[in-house]
C-alpha cells in the first residue's frame, strides 16, 4: 500500500507533507515517530515485526526495546487510542504491532520507501560522529592534565608542561576519536543489532588513524630535532582501542534505556580499562609511553614520568606504571566516547 494520504477515522496521514492531521487539525509528531506511523499505515492489517521497525525507522542509530514502546506509547496519545482496547495500533505481544483500522487511500502517487530513503540518514551520521569527537576531547583534556602535573611537577617551567601537554594530548585525542566514531559511522555501526560492525569499524578507524599519526609524528620529531622515539603509539594500538570503544557502546547501547547516562557508561568504561591495560602488558604504547619514548631521546627536556612509577615502587616509568597509566587512558576514552555518543542518540532518538 503506498501512497502520499492515508484516511483512518478522523485522522488523515500526509506523508508529503509529514503532516498528521486530526480533523483538519495538525498534531505534533516528532519527526521519527511519524516514520513509524507511516510504516504501520502502509502495512495496515499486516504484522510489523519490532526489527522492522529498528531497519526502516531507527536505521543508523543504537536504541532499545524500549525506545519503540515510547514510540508506540505517543503515538497512540495523538490518536487518541488504547492499549487495552485498540481502535488504531494492536500490540502482537514479543513480535510487533499491527495497525487494526480501515484505511482509505487517496492520492496515490510512486513514493520512496522508508526502507530506502532512511539509509541516507547523513544527519545521524555526522551528529553521532561529532559527538564522539566531543567525548574524544574530554578524555583528551582530562588525560592531559594528569601527565601535564605528573611529568610537569619537576623543576621551572611546570605550568608551561601541563599546558603544553594537555593541548597535545586534546588534539591527539580529538584525531583518534574522528577515526574511531566516523569508521564506526562508516561500518553501519549505529545499528543496535551489529555488534560485528561495532568492533571491526571502531578498530578499523583506530588502526588507520593510529597508524597515519605515528608515521607524520616520527617523520616530524625527525625532522624537526634530527631523532625520534622508536616505539610510539600506531596502527595496533590504535585497532585495540577502536575495537574497544565499539564493544563498549555496543553494550552500554543495549542497556535499558531507564537506566541513567551514567551507568550505561560503566561497562564501556570497564572495558576501555582492559584493553588499555592489555596494550603495554602484550608490549605496545599508549600516550604515557609515548611520552616517556619521547622523554628519552630527549634528556635535556624537562618532561619525566618517572615520579608516577615511583609510586608503585618502580625506578622510573615501568611495565606496573604504563599498564596502570593505559587502563586509565583506556577507560577515559571509551567512556567519555561512548558517554557522548550515547547522549546525542538520545537527542535524536526522542
Amino acid at each position: 500500500m503506498k501512497s502520499d494520504r492515508f484516511r483512518f477515522g478522523p485522522f488523515t496521514l500526509d506523508v508529503e507533507s509529514r503532516l498528521l492531521c486530526r480533523d483538519g487539525v495538525a498534531l505534533d509528531v516528532s519527526s521519527r515517530y511519524f516514520d513509524a506511523l507511516v510504516l504501520l499505515v502502509r502495512n495496515a492489517g499486516g504484522l510489523v515485526p519490532k526489527d522492522r521497525f529498528m531497519e526502516d525507522v531507527w536505521s543508523g542509530v543504537p536504541v532499545t526495546d524500549e525506545a519503540l514502546t515510547q514510540c508506540i506509547r505517543s503515538l497512540r496519545r495523538a490518536l487518541q487510542d488504547d492499549a487495552a482496547r485498540p481502535r488504531f495500533i494492536e500490540t502482537v505481544p514479543k513480535h510487533g504491532y499491527r495497525f487494526i483500522a480501515a484505511v482509505n487511500v487517496s492520492d496515490a502517487l510512486p513514493v520512496v520507501t522508508l526502507a530506502s530513503a532512511s539509509r541516507l540518514d547523513w544527519r545521524t551520521f555526522w551528529a553521532l560522529g561529532g559527538a564522539g569527537i566531543v567525548g574524544g576531547g574530554v578524555a583528551g583534556l582530562l588525560g592531559g592534565i594528569f601527565y601535564g602535573f605528573a611529568g610537569g611537577s619537576q623543576g621551572m617551567g611546570g605550568a608551561s608542561i601541563v599546558l603544553v601537554l594537555t593541548a597535545l594530548t586534546v588534539l591527539i585525542a580529538l584525531i583518534g576519536a574522528a577515526g574511531v566514531s566516523f569508521g564506526m559511522a562508516a561500518a553501519g555501526l549505529f545499528n543496535p543489532r551489529t555488534g560485528p560492525s561495532t568492533i571491526l569499524g571502531g578498530g578499523a578507524g583506530g588502526f588507520l588513524i593510529g597508524g597515519i599519526v605515528k608515521l607524520l609524528g616520527l617523520d616530524a620529531f625527525y625532522l624537526l630535532l634530527g631523532q625520534s622515539p622508536t616505539h610510539i603509539t600506531g596502527a595496533l594500538e590504535g585497532a585495540v582501542l577502536g575495537a574497544a570503544v565499539g564493544l563498549g557502546l555496543y553494550l552500554g547501547s543495549r542497556a535499558p534505556s531507564s537506566q541513567s547516562l551514567l551507568r550505561r557508561m560503566l561497562v564501556p568504561a570497564a572495558v576501555g580499562a582492559v584493553a588499555g591495560a592489555a596494550i603495554p602488558a602484550a608490549g605496545g604504547q599508549l600516550l604515557g609511553g609515548s611520552l616517556n619514548a619521547l622523554a628519552g631521546v630527549l634528556p635535556q627536556s624537562r618532561l619525566r614520568l618517572d615520579q608516577i612509577g615511583a609510586l608503585f615502587g618502580e625506578d622510573g616509568f615501568g611495565p606496573i606504571s604504563q599498564m596502570v597509566t593505559g587502563g586509565l587512558e583506556g577507560m577515559l576514552f571509551a567512556a567519555s566516547m561512548t558517554g557522548a555518543i550515547l547522549l546525542a542518540q538520545r537527542q535524536i532518538t526522542e
